[in-house]
């Protein structure tokens, strides 16, 4: 699986590259932990193990490299399970001019060849976020506000209820336990235009100010890949970075260092481009016909 996927990009001229896994600086998403590594060369200082290539990866996109991929370890702190492993294979990528349906057509074709099995190779569902969530929760997610979504987690009982919820939380429970649980298991699903506040790096869509151009794709419920038109006004990037960093403070959780070579490549200029990390093992629990992760890595890491 390993051979097909670089295959795909040979066939594609994409040039495979290779970016630290260690930085002084981490990303502010808010669901995302960095796990920290202490070094005797600078022991004030600490480091973090990337928890994606994204930053460097767009650094060398404006620094002038075409179409690029990585494929390799990244590590996210906190997770660990049947789904999730602190330490675990992403592949990342980015292609210069794409439009939206492209790096969604991309993405597919790249699982397919990559994934054998038939149920991959049937055509995928594809519903906006906007239509699943009022399909299966019988909400609008770009307009319900936080009493509406805390009913509608509340009327689900798998659903933890906490008052200190903000909105990105109440969509993010429902989408997992109520929402995805729904969609078809023998085929993958492609859901598309995220509300505006689920943008996360991707641009907000230039013909409805209310969702972004981001995409997720799913085999049954468990998630593949995730995926944008990227987001390429560096002060647009500070301002959300910051919020994130607000919102970390106001939830009591870490606040590290954001990457100030990253905003200074946006300043450059990042060309016009779309880019897409998808979850390597998950490939390989849906080639074996597995529900564990730990059944498709070399050494798991078992949480006690």
């Amino acid at each position: 699986m390993l051979g097909r996927a670089r295959q795909y990009f040979v066939q594609q001229q994409v040039l495979e590259v290779e970016t630290p896994m260690l930085s002084p600086y981490a990303v502010s998403d808010i669901n995302i932990e960095s796990i920290t590594a202490m070094l005797q060369l600078n022991p004030q200082t600490p480091n973090y193990l990337h928890t994606s290539p994204e930053f460097c990866m767009k650094r060398m996109l404006a620094a002038g490299v075409d179409d690029i991929y990585q494929l390799g370890k990244v590590f996210r702190d906190n997770e660990a399970g049947k789904r999730h492993q602190p330490e675990f294979t992403m592949v990342e990528w980015y292609r210069k001019d794409f439009s939206f349906q492209q790096i969604i057509n991309d993405t597919l074709e790249f699982i397919r060849q990559v994934v054998s099995t038939d149920s991959v190779q049937t055509t995928p569902d594809k519903l906006s976020y906007r239509t699943a969530f009022k399909e299966f929760a019988g909400i609008d997610p770009c307009t319900a506000d936080l009493q509406t979504l805390a009913r509608t987690a509340g009327n689900n009982h798998h659903l933890n209820i906490a008052e200190d919820k903000d909105k990105t939380d109440w969509l993010d429970l429902i989408l997992c336990q109520a929402v995805a649980s729904r969609f078809k298991t023998d085929r993958l699903t492609v859901l598309y235009h995220y509300p505006a506040d689920q943008a996360a790096l991707a641009r907000v869509n230039p013909d409805d100010p209310l969702v972004a151009d981001r995409f997720e794709i799913f085999y049954g419920e468990l998630e593949l890949a995730n995926g944008y038109v990227e987001l390429s006004d560096p002060g647009e990037q500070l301002q959300r970075c910051l919020a994130d960093q607000k919102t970390r403070e106001a939830a009591g959780r870490v606040q590290r260092p954001l990457d100030p070579d990253l905003l200074a490549a946006l300043r450059n200029g990042l060309p016009p481009c779309a880019g897409v990390a998808v979850g390597f093992d998950r490939l390989v629990m849906i080639a074996a016909g597995v529900q564990d992760i730990r059944k498709v890595v070399s050494f798991a890491y078992n949480c006690k």
